[in-house]
């Protein structure tokens, strides 16, 4: 019983839904102080936005995401093999329990960096929250990368093969000038779930910590997550085996909010068939990315794939360079209507707690 009471209180105190739950259960006395939370919460969402629109991400010394790519390439050279094994349950236990550890440390970590937050005015406590949101979250660069393809697409097909290859791990030397826009598009509509939607919703949910796990977690899939062959010389590692847990545990905590991109995505569209959405969401490998890559491909009117997996709205148009601007254009509208939710959450906790 105690266990579940420092748990239930933990998550009171860290995750913004339970202030808001806090709130609509509290009396009249106890709203305006869960009020003052929401604000801080609110308010966190709104500078995190601000800051990423603003200057982007953070020097690459003081990035929390680029200490988790470090760590995490550092105990992949420990618990990945480098040799070939059809079956390998050590590889799998050790990368179970190195993703455990890592979330374990960043979970701890940033839940005192919350709780610690001196008991001072919300906007204050805001404001601190928003700071050490921002690096968890990345919309600026996802747009810019995006439209840098389109850009050197305009040169020449080689300059945009070579600026695709930056984004996606697949081989982009034999593509054509719609399959490297296809491959933009689904590469914003996917990252558009993982770097800001799926952030935020982890940090709804469980505040920093839940944010910061989150963002170890998609990082751990693109570095330990796709199965075989990885790396060069001595550095070369075979990952079928001790990717699986961080490619699994992407997977869960991918799922509410990769839906949740489509939806918005649906929304700002004005709607989408959902049948038709729900096929292309299942002829994907990942159980998540065909959500929002199926909801672009028919808010544009598109056709997205990739050669020899999948193809997504088939009966849709070759994109073309109107297609990318049109997606960004969607994406940051996205974007947008999660800051002017926020907005709103933040306009009426003020209303409650000070009229």
């Amino acid at each position: 019983m105690t266990e579940i009471h420092l748990t239930a209180v933990l998550a009171v105190a860290l995750s913004p839904l339970a202030w808001v739950y806090q709130w609509w259960d509290a009396d009249s006395a106890g709203q305006a102080f869960w009020a003052q939370q929401i604000m801080a919460g609110t308010l966190a969402v709104l500078v995190a936005l601000l800051l990423d629109r603003m200057w982007g991400e953070p020097p690459v010394w003081l990035h929390p995401v680029v200490l988790m790519g470090k760590l995490l390439g550092a105990l992949g050279k420990w618990i990945a093999p480098s040799v070939y094994k059809p079956r390998d349950f050590k590889s799998f236990v050790l990368g179970m329990i190195a993703w455990c550890a890592l979330a374990a440390l960043f979970f701890v970590v940033y839940a005192l960096c919350q709780w610690l937050l001196p008991p001072s005015q919300w906007w204050w406590q805001g404001l601190v929250l928003g700071v050490l949101l921002k690096p968890l979250l990345s919309w600026r660069m996802l747009k810019e990368e995006v439209l840098a393809v389109e850009a050197a697409l305009q040169q020449s097909l080689p300059a945009g093969r070579e600026r695709l290859s930056w984004l996606v791990s697949r081989d982009t030397s034999q593509l054509d000038a719609g399959t490297v826009r296809e491959s933009a598009i689904e590469t914003l509509a996917e990252n558009l779930s993982d770097s800001v939607i799926a952030p935020l919703f982890w940090f709804a949910l469980l505040g920093l910590p839940g944010a910061a796990v989150y963002r170890l977690a998609n990082t751990a899939d693109a570095m330990w997550g796709y199965p075989g062959w990885r790396g060069q010389g001595a550095q070369r590692r075979y990952w079928q085996w001790a990717g699986k847990w961080a490619a699994r545990a992407d997977d869960v905590l991918n799922w509410l909010p990769a839906r949740l991109t489509a939806l918005l995505i649906a929304s700002m569209a004005r709607g989408l068939p959902c049948k038709a959405l729900r096929q292309d969401a299942r002829v994907t490998p990942s159980p998540n990315g065909g959500w929002p890559m199926g909801a672009m491909a028919l808010a544009l009117g598109v056709r997205l794939g990739k050669p020899g997996v999948y193809v997504l709205n088939a009966q849709g148009d070759v994109p073309g360079a109107a297609h990318v601007a049109q997606a960004v254009r969607l994406a940051a509208g996205v974007v947008t209507m999660v800051a002017l939710l926020s907005t709103a959450l933040l306009v009426a906790a003020c209303v409650v707690a000070y009229v």
